[in-house]
């Protein structure tokens, strides 16, 4: 029976999964999770451990890519790691654990369904650390030039003599 006709995606499945959810390891200063193709490691300077994964969690959810490992999202919110943006940053996910106590968690990131993450960040969606966050990621995750193949970009085109002659049409999804 496929998981469409029981009524949860793949997504959902994924996000309450144990085996391939995004599990996080929070030691003192370090913040670990398991990428499908390596282990790796975040040492955070100015914030905490757990607001770091909660961050990291939250640009999974803003912009979710189940193909994009979770090294590639804590790099693109690493830049939120330091003196001046720590303070805002550290409220601004209190706020966003105030509303998953809301809804009956202890803290976001215990939140298992993808969907009611979802519904709090679309609760906090005006708020200046949403906005902050968010176009912060547009070009902290998708500057990455290791994140390009996952999407099938093969980088700037100028130099190569232009895409007319680099393969524009060889896409083979559509």
């Amino acid at each position: 029976m496929s998981l469409r006709k029981q009524g949860m995606t793949r997504r959902q499945l994924l996000s309450q999964s144990a085996l391939f959810g995004a599990g996080f390891v929070i030691g003192t200063g370090f913040v670990a999770g398991k990428a499908s193709a390596s282990n790796w490691a975040l040492e955070v300077q100015h914030l905490n451990p757990e607001t770091m994964a909660t961050l990291i969690q939250m640009a999974r959810d803003i912009y979710p890519h189940d193909q994009v490992g979770d090294q590639f999202y804590a790099i693109a919110v690493k830049g939120y790691d330091n003196a001046e943006a720590a303070e805002g940053v550290e409220a601004g996910v209190a706020a966003l654990n105030d509303a998953a106590r809301g809804v009956g968690y202890a803290r976001y990131i215990d939140i298992g369904w993808e969907r009611e993450r979802a519904d709090l960040l679309r609760g906090i969606a005006d708020t200046a650390f949403f906005q902050k966050v968010r176009g912060g990621l547009v070009t902290g995750l998708y500057n990455q030039k290791a994140v390009w193949p996952i999407f099938g970009y093969e980088g700037e085109s100028f130099s190569e003599g232009g895409y007319i002659d680099r393969g524009f049409d060889d896409i083979n999804w559509l």
